[in-house]
């Protein structure tokens, strides 16, 4: 099998212990027969969607790939290890009373993973990705911009910091 990852997974694609494969931003049946992307990219080879906008999902993703089942949910749990606020918010069940309006998908799951409430009626801060920056501009609630794919690392883990580090100075 020939395996081909985009650039934003072939952190998990490592951690899991795939030694052979390529990374390529569309993946092509030239690169390979299997490619493991995000969930909302489309291609026409055979794929394993993964999603990495939570820590559960991060996780959860981490599982999918993990073909032969080698990783323990312990040894999964300790990739964990030098992002406390993604360890933190991996099963988190508490829930706050911010409600926020929230402007993209991927963002909502990393504000669902934090507790926050999503409202598009009656909310105390808009949550948008920094390319929709000017869809916002007449929300009166306070904005809180979030890096997106081109200003953010690779690793999903450190972008998953990142997005709890600022949205957690709300809580």
């Amino acid at each position: 099998m020939k395996i081909v990852t985009t650039p934003m997974c072939e952190e998990l694609v490592k951690l899991v212990g795939i030694k052979n494969y390529n990374v390529n931003k569309h993946p092509t049946k030239d690169d390979g027969n299997l490619a493991i992307l995000l969930s909302e990219s489309k291609v026409e080879i055979d794929s394993i969607p993964v999603k990495v906008n939570s820590s559960a999902q991060i996780f959860e993703s981490i599982k999918k790939i993990d073909f032969d089942s080698r990783l323990t949910d312990e040894e999964i749990l300790s990739f964990f290890d030098d992002y406390p606020l993604a360890k933190k918010y991996l099963n988190n069940d508490i829930k706050n009373s911010i409600h926020v309006k929230v402007y993209s998908n991927f963002l909502k799951d990393t504000a669902e993973s934090m507790g926050f409430v999503i409202d598009d009626k009656n909310y105390d801060y808009v949550i948008y990705p920094d390319y929709l920056a000017n869809e916002v501009q007449n929300e009166t609630k306070p904005l809180i911009e979030i890096s997106s794919h081109s200003f953010v690392s690779k690793n999903p883990f450190a972008r998953l910091e990142k997005r709890y580090e600022i949205l957690e100075k709300l809580i």
